[in-house]
C-alpha cells in the first residue's frame, strides 16, 4: 500500500511538471522556511515562504503563524495554476500540505482531488437510513433546507457513507445519504469531513458542524459541508 502511494505521488508531481530542481516537495515531501508573509482566509492560512530553494507559496489549515517564524509543511503535494479566490490570487505553483506540530493537513483536497481517486459504493439511489434521535437530529434534506439557521451549529446526522477520500487537507472526506433529498437538486448527499476511519457502505452518526457557502478556490464551493465530525455506528 505505502509503495502504491508514493507510485501515485511519483506520477502526480511528474504530471505537473514538479522537477528535480525545484523546490523539495517533489523529493522529501517536506518544506521548510521563513514565513516572510502569512494570510488566513476561511480555513486556510497561506505562507510565503523563503527556502534554500527560493521563495514560493504554501498553504496549510488556518494557524497562528507569524512574520519570521521558522516552519516545516509536512507531506507536501504540489499544484499548479491554481486560483484561490479567497485569497483573490493565482499560483502556478503551490504546496499543500501539514504544518509540523499541528497534524492539521492540507493538501488540494477538494482542490481538484476530493472527488479524484475516491472510492464509491456502486448502486448508491436505493439508500433509506432512518434518522438520528435526538434535539440535535437532522436528515440531509433538513440541513440542506435549513442550512442558513444551522450554520456553525453542531447537528447530528445519520447516514450511509457512499464515498470516501482518505487523507486529503488531514481530513477523511466523506458522502453520506439517508435517502431524504433530491438528485435534481443535490440536496440528497452531504459532504461531512472528518479524522475518523470508516468505509464505503457502513452507516454511521456523524456529529459536526455545519458550514455554509464554502469555497475551497479552483472552482470548488459548497452550499453546505459537515465539518470536523466524530463518527459513531
Amino acid at each position: 500500500m505505502t509503495r502504491l502511494l508514493l507510485a501515485v505521488m511519483t506520477t502526480l508531481l511528474v504530471n505537473i511538471g514538479w522537477t528535480a530542481g525545484e523546490p523539495p516537495a517533489a523529493q522529501g515531501r517536506t518544506v521548510t522556511g521563513e514565513v516572510l508573509e502569512a494570510k488566513d482566509v476561511d480555513a486556510y492560512t497561506y505562507l510565503r515562504l523563503k527556502t534554500k530553494e527560493g521563495e514560493f507559496w504554501a498553504a496549510v489549515n488556518k494557524a497562528p503563524v507569524r512574520k519570521g517564524a521558522q516552519v516545516t509543511v509536512e507531506n507536501a503535494t504540489v499544484m499548479s495554476n491554481f486560483k484561490s479566490k479567497a485569497l483573490g490570487k493565482s499560483f502556478d505553483r503551490i504546496v499543500f500540505g501539514t504544518l509540523a506540530g499541528t497534524g492539521a493537513a492540507s493538501g488540494g483536497g477538494d482542490l481538484g482531488q476530493i472527488h479524484r481517486g475516491a472510492v464509491q459504493a456502486p448502486g448508491v439511489a436505493d439508500v433509506a437510513v432512518p434518522k438520528a434521535q435526538g434535539a440535535d437530529a437532522r436528515t440531509v434534506a433538513e440541513i440542506y433546507g435549513n442550512r442558513v439557521e444551522l450554520k456553525d451549529k453542531t447537528i447530528l446526522l445519520r447516514g450511509k457513507v457512499v464515498k470516501v477520500t482518505l487523507a486529503v487537507m488531514g481530513k477523511n472526506w466523506l458522502h453520506l445519504r439517508d435517502g431524504s433529498g433530491s438528485a435534481k437538486d443535490n440536496t440528497n448527499d452531504i459532504i461531512v469531513t472528518t479524522k475518523a476511519q470508516t468505509k464505503v457502505g457502513a452507516v454511521v452518526v456523524a456529529r459536526g458542524v455545519v458550514r455554509t457557502d464554502v469555497d475551497l478556490g479552483s472552482g470548488y464551493a459548497y452550499k453546505v459541508l459537515v465539518e470536523d465530525a466524530a463518527l459513531q455506528k
